[in-house]
């Protein structure tokens, strides 16, 4: 996704009550401060008002200190007055800008868009003329073609729905995952990240391969808090996209080995692994 430069903000927003209220809290003005610096973090992200690290890697106040430069007790404070407003959601274990499209550059984003989409159809069509003038049979020449077209077809409808996903498809995967015996998941609301995340990997996978992730999970004792920090997997973190594509793939079926944690060597480490270790993402409690 093309990357967003520049974000709205009103000129009469320190006259808006919340901010107003804001400055006058202890450490307000910083917090004020944190909360523009949360707005640009967000549309780097250019995730739906989503902010994070790494899809994988969600701030918590520590990480997110580090991040903006304040004290861990100041990002707390903000974090804490922020979600008590409703200027910040939180779904899972990721901050989310609430109303994001009042802060969005909505002519930008379609620009970027159509950017996108003009850039990805000159490259299929070079892509085409180059399949063309090679030597290869009608028949091959042919099935390729059909192959791009449906390539073009799906770039199109790349961009993904926020309408709520059909309760046919929601409740299987709903009663497949509550069959793990894990943290129970009791609805998908239109509007949340989860909806917009379940929406997107049923259109990418369809619902078996959802179903066949979810039952793969009751094979892996690591997703099951068999871990050194007693992490156990979430709904939520199941969405993500890499993650689901990991879990789907196998990459956490029991396999007999451990991962090895070497301090600050990061041998036998992922990227993801140091950082939930180095900034404590993964709780005794489960979350991450």
């Amino acid at each position: 996704m093309a990357e967003v430069k520049w974000i709205k903000l009103t000129t009469d927003m320190f006259d808006n009550r919340k901010i107003r209220h804001l400055r006058k809290l202890p450490e307000g003005n910083n917090i004020v401060l944190i909360w523009v610096m949360l707005l640009t973090m967000a549309g780097k992200c250019n995730a739906g008002g989503m902010i994070f690290l790494t899809e994988n890697i969600p701030y918590n106040s520590k990480l997110l200190a580090e991040e903006v430069d304040f004290e861990e007790r100041v990002v707390e404070l903000a974090l804490k007055a922020l979600h008590e407003l409703g200027m910040i959601e939180t779904d899972g274990d990721y901050f989310t800008i609430s109303n994001w499209k009042e802060h969005q550059n909505v002519e930008g984003m379609e620009r970027i868009r159509e950017q996108n989409r003009i850039r990805k159809q000159n490259q299929r069509a070079k892509q085409k003329i180059a399949i063309e003038e090679s030597h290869v049979t009608s028949r091959d020449s042919h099935a390729t073609d059909i192959d791009i077209d449906k390539d073009i077809d799906i770039e199109k409808d790349n961009t993904v729905s926020i309408d709520t996903v059909r309760s046919t498809k929601v409740q299987p995967v709903i009663e497949e995952w509550n069959k793990l015996n894990l943290q129970k998941v009791i609805s998908v609301n239109a509007g949340t990240t989860r909806n917009t995340l379940l929406n997107a990997r049923l259109k990418e996978y369809g619902l078996e391969k959802v179903l066949e992730a979810i039952r793969s999970i009751d094979k892996s004792s690591f997703l099951k808090g068999q871990n050194k920090n007693g992490w156990v997997v979430t709904f939520d973190w199941f969405l993500k996209p890499s993650n689901f594509t990991k879990v789907l793939e196998g990459n956490y079926l029991d396999k007999g080995r451990e991962v090895e944690q070497d301090g600050e060597d990061r041998k036998g480490e992922t990227t993801d692994q140091y950082y939930a270790r180095k900034y404590g993402i993964f709780q005794s409690n489960g979350s991450k």
